[in-house]
């Protein structure tokens, strides 16, 4: 009996040592476990009720800046608009004859002021159509890949629907959890180097974020980092290894 409480309290024991190495303490050699991260992880969806015209990316895809990610089907937002366009001119022309009349004393103060109203009236609803028609294309906010599509060519979608999942693969962020007595030496700037396991690589790196708060039941602290340089093979999701010169 009293050897099973022993081999309960070590199997509990080692449970314990193997969670702290997990939320942040030195392995043997001094490194601790770190993810990559994408700095930007956006789910993009629809704002329209609307058929999709074109989704030319699939899962994988790169894409840059600028370029489209999604084309609806928007001929009826269209003709919408170009009638609240006509709509405003004619009130705004109507306004403008009012005033005119009135100033020969042919109408009234309150003419020229609803006249003016319905012409600010078109003029908003106008306003309103341009944006609508504005929200039928979605491009890309910054450059990277597409993670995830969540829609297909010629479906419809309404507002709020998840078209795609899109990753900012150009700017990656190393994750990872540290000591909190680590904070008297390590500061925004701090020097390191990451080995991914994915590729076996080393890679420098720097500290630029520290978090905001110690949590006190590890006395652990997160901490982001940033690789130096430009490199392609890298992806978010990707984990390794951050060893510091100086710690523990």
């Amino acid at each position: 009996m009293g050897g099973v409480a022993l081999a309960l309290v070590l199997l509990c024991f080692g449970s314990s040592a193997i969670a702290q190495n997990a939320v942040g303490e030195a392995d043997t050699a001094g490194r601790i476990r770190t993810q990559l991260a994408a700095q930007n992880d956006v789910e993009v969806s629809s704002e329209v009720a609307a058929k999709i015209a074109r989704l030319p990316l699939k899962e994988g895809d790169a894409f840059a800046k600028g370029d489209l990610l999604v084309a609806f089907d928007c001929g009826l937002y269209q003709a919408q608009q170009r009638k609240a366009e006509a709509t405003s001119a004619a009130a705004s022309r109507e306004a403008e004859v009012t005033r005119k009349l009135a100033s020969l004393h042919s109408v009234g103060v309150l003419e020229v002021g609803q006249a003016e109203a319905r012409a600010k009236e078109a003029a908003a609803d106008a306003a309103y159509m341009r944006t609508t028609v504005g929200k039928c294309s979605i491009h890309a906010p910054f450059a990277g890949r597409v993670a995830k599509r969540e829609a297909a060519p010629f479906e419809y979608v309404t507002p709020g629907k998840p078209l795609l999942e899109i990753l900012d693969t150009g700017t990656l962020e190393v994750k990872l959890i540290v000591p909190s007595r680590w904070l008297a030496t390590l500061k925004p700037g701090a020097s390191f180097t990451v080995h991914v396991d994915d590729l076996g690589k080393d890679y420098p790196a720097q500290v630029v974020r520290l978090g905001a708060r110690i949590d006190p039941i590890s006395q652990t602290v997160s901490i982001s980092g940033r690789i130096e340089g430009r490199h392609d093979e890298l992806l978010p999701g990707m984990s390794g290894w951050a060893s510091f010169p100086n710690h523990p």
